[in-house]
């Protein structure tokens, strides 16, 4: 079974206290090129969340986004020194009066801003029980996601069929047209050598030697048969359990090595119109690999 590396999940919970959404989207990509965004509050999770998804998703270029509302009560993450704060305030006053400035507007924004004016209560940190929650939007999320490559992988792995067959059945015309093939090539260069020479001008053992000699450098029937072997391996490795599209790569470039030799030999006009067939549907092959996890 394959899977796509386009994929799509989401997961969101509300309740009285908060607001969460997770969405998880995937592209194809060699590696594992991972974005994430999330709010400062969960930062401190980023290296674990890179670890699940990376053992989930395994490759492609993949965004995770965590929005975060808190909608129930809020609670004050700073408390102020109003001591300093009035001491800096008066203080700020007492020179602008001696500077002769007459606005004293700043003065506010300016003693605010002083050094130990504002002071965090400590009380923001991650809360256990709210970790949870998300973490739990997180897996459900990126599940999502993994079931629609799962689906999108069932569509990926009907138009490979489909042009595997289609290889094959341009596969089982090379293979009758060559017996003629070979047929034609014999009667062409016995017929030259006639034209040339006469009937009588040549060596007639001699020539029948070069023309198997000429024949066998042209001979496909290893190829014919390596390719068929690759074909059958290729739908074999479509139907195992693990996704595996960095092998079906690989037995693609040897599904093209040999419809390229086959092309290279063929020497026959008829027998090229269905390389060049098979050389279509491979191009629609590596395409679709190029988004198989």
């Amino acid at each position: 079974m394959i899977k796509s590396m386009t994929g799509f999940g989401q997961a969101t919970l509300t309740n009285g206290d908060h607001t969460i959404s997770v969405e998880v989207k995937s592209l194809n990509s060699k590696f594992l090129d991972l974005n994430l965004r999330l709010p400062r509050i969960f930062s401190e999770k980023e290296l674990e969340l890179r670890n699940v998804v990376a053992e989930r998703l395994e490759r492609g270029k993949v965004s995770l986004s965590v929005d975060y509302i808190q909608t129930g009560k809020q609670e004050v993450l700073q408390t102020y020194n109003e001591t300093l704060f009035l001491a800096y305030y008066h203080e700020l006053k007492k020179l602008s009066e001696k500077a002769g400035a007459t606005n004293f507007d700043n003065l506010f924004h300016t003693a605010l801003a002083s050094p130990g004016v504002i002071q965090s209560n400590g009380k923001e940190e991650l809360d256990s029980h709210l970790w949870e929650k998300v973490n739990d939007l997180i897996r459900q999320a990126i599940e999502n996601c993994d079931s629609f490559r799962i689906d999108e992988g069932k569509s990926l792995h009907e138009k490979l069929v489909a042009y595997i067959k289609s290889i094959e059945v341009a596969l089982l015309s090379v293979e009758s047209l060559d017996p003629r093939r070979i047929e034609k090539i014999r009667n062409k260069i016995k017929g030259s050598v006639t034209a040339f020479f006469g009937e009588e001008g040549f060596d007639t053992n001699r020539l029948e030697q070069e023309i198997i000699f000429y024949i066998e450098k042209l001979d496909i029937h290893e190829e014919r048969v390596r390719l068929k072997t690759h074909l059958e391996y290729f739908l074999k490795i479509l139907k195992e359990s693990q996704s595996n599209g960095k092998k079906l790569g690989f037995i693609a470039q040897e599904i093209g090595r040999e419809i390229n030799t086959i092309g290279s030999k063929a020497n026959d006009a008829d027998m090229q119109k269905h390389v060049v067939a098979m050389k279509e549907e491979l191009e629609k092959i590596k395409e679709q690999l190029n988004n198989v996890l």
